[in-house]
């Protein structure tokens, strides 16, 4: 095992839009280990959009990040040294990870460290369709959006982590989806391989008029990665008792922080009946098997596609989290860290 450990930590705290120089890479040496911790070698780590109010310690539900940190994420992992009998080495796992190339755990729920037991696809796909990213998705969907057959479903950020993932869901229950995305291409890839009936390009198109056309009768279900403006464009388009889920709002996450989009069409939520309802992923914990399985039982048919955006190096990780913000991803966005 090397000796030295390299690690991206906070330089500065964004100011607009996340730039490299936000970070900065360093070695350090490996310390022991004490009882009960154990030692993961990093094969693949994620980025995420909360990842800027991590910087800016914005989010209470992770530690405080101060200058000089290591970057909070997660990543999925081979354990190659352990203190802790129920963590044993060669254990695959996924958590909490930092972005390193070695992270130590003590398996506290702090770390969120899940055993990696599902082989249908590449240990990768822990930190995509078969992780957070697809509990998101599916638990989403089902739980919260309440999806049925016979439903129409709106997805905005489509080709996204999550979204690449949510209209092969809907039409796996029987539902039918209408994907929005930032470029012909993607848009493309939604309606050939990922699940969509019809695409809508919001880069191109007039967003609200273009749903109406898809939709015109309305939608059920609104499955919202983005927030803001397509969020407000969605609203005008709901059907009596339709549900909105409030999954991210990535749109919002620089500029809306100190400036917040207000949406013009809320009050069809009243009018229509609606419900909209956000959602943390990780209070649905007790339902990550039941995902999980079904997930996997959906890939192993040939019913599910994942989709992953997969740069390579841990000093890559700056670039995958602002192709990120710049909407350049297509499918969960990862940095493979080590072959293993």
């Amino acid at each position: 095992m090397s000796l030295r450990n390299t690690q991206w930590v906070l330089a500065a705290r964004p100011q607009g839009p996340v730039k490299v120089s936000d970070f900065r890479l360093i070695e350090t040496p490996l310390r022991p280990l004490e009882e009960g911790e154990f030692r993961i070698e990093t094969l693949y780590l994620g980025v995420a959009a909360v990842m800027r109010n991590y910087m800016l310690n914005l989010e209470r539900f992770e530690r405080p990040l101060e200058i000089g940190d290591v970057m909070h994420g997660r990543g999925v992992g081979r354990i190659v040294e352990s203190r802790n009998p129920a963590w044993r080495v060669g254990e695959i796992v996924q958590g909490k990870l930092g972005w390193q190339r070695y992270a130590i755990a003590d398996g506290s729920t702090y770390f969120l460290m899940f055993k990696v037991r599902q082989r249908v696809a590449p240990v990768s796909t822990a930190l995509g369709v078969l992780g957070l990213t697809g509990f998101t998705s599916y638990l989403g969907l089902v739980d919260i959006g309440a999806v049925k057959p016979g439903d129409q479903v709106l997805v905005s950020g489509a080709a996204g982590g999550v979204g690449s993932n949510v209209g092969q869901i809907a039409r796996n229950l029987g539902a039918s989806a209408i994907g929005i995305a930032g470029s012909d291409a993607k848009c493309e890839l939604l309606t050939s391989r990922l699940g969509y009936r019809a695409a809508i390009n919001y880069r191109e198109q007039d967003v609200e008029q273009e749903i109406g056309r898809a939709l015109p009768d309305g939608m059920d279900v609104f499955f919202d990665n983005v927030g803001g403006e397509i969020l407000d464009a969605g609203l005008a388009h709901l059907r009596r008792h339709a549900r909105v889920v409030l999954c991210g709002a990535i749109s919002q996450y620089i500029n809306g922080v100190e400036r917040p989009y207000a949406l013009r069409n809320a009050f069809a939520i009243f009018k229509k009946m609606a419900r909209m309802e956000a959602f943390f992923i990780y209070e649905l914990d007790a339902h990550f098997e039941r995902a999980e399985a079904q997930l996997a039982e959906w890939i192993g048919a040939g019913r599910l596609h994942y989709q992953e955006d997969i740069l390579e190096g841990l000093e890559q990780m700056p670039a995958a989290l602002i192709r990120l913000y710049e909407g350049r991803n297509v499918g969960k966005q990862l940095v493979r860290v080590s072959n293993g």
